[in-house]
């Protein structure tokens, strides 16, 4: 199956509110990221284990592992979870920045080094998380011109 069903397939197998909040995120991450490579993590391991929550990813972005081995995933990701929903932007470089910018406006979300949790959109100002991925993906690419 392509990633497009697999996205399409996850995003419609949630229950309400989740999978309305979920294909609004999806439609804010793309405008955000127009052309962006789109990655569906199933939540599996190699052995079929699971060993997470099936992501949505968008962009690109190279883990860099302390034995020098890298490998490409995505920059942003959304996975829904117990509670609600999770929106991940990897490679932000200061890991408290998330939470030091965000957070207080945000509404009632988590945030973390690279997760910012909430059960509901109407929980959280919404253009605040499309700034937060925004800043993400600038971050980023801050990076890849230096």
């Amino acid at each position: 199956m392509d990633v497009q069903k697999q996205i399409k397939k996850y995003i419609t197998g949630q229950s309400e509110p989740k999978r309305g909040d979920m294909q609004e995120l999806h439609h804010i991450t793309l405008h955000v990221l127009p052309k962006c490579k789109l990655w569906f993590f199933s939540g599996k391991n190699s052995k079929n284990q699971t060993i997470s929550n099936p992501t949505i990813g968008y962009g690109r972005y190279t883990i860099k592992y302390a034995n020098g081995k890298t490998r490409e995933c995505f920059q942003i990701g959304m996975s829904a979870n117990k509670t609600g929903i999770s929106v991940y932007i990897l490679g932000v470089k200061d890991k408290k920045y998330l939470a030091r910018t965000y957070e207080k406006k945000l509404g009632k979300a988590s945030v973390s080094g690279y997760c910012i949790r909430f059960k509901t959109l109407k929980d959280i100002n919404i253009d605040i998380l499309e700034a937060a991925i925004r800043y993400g993906v600038e971050a980023q690419n801050e990076k890849i011109s230096n």
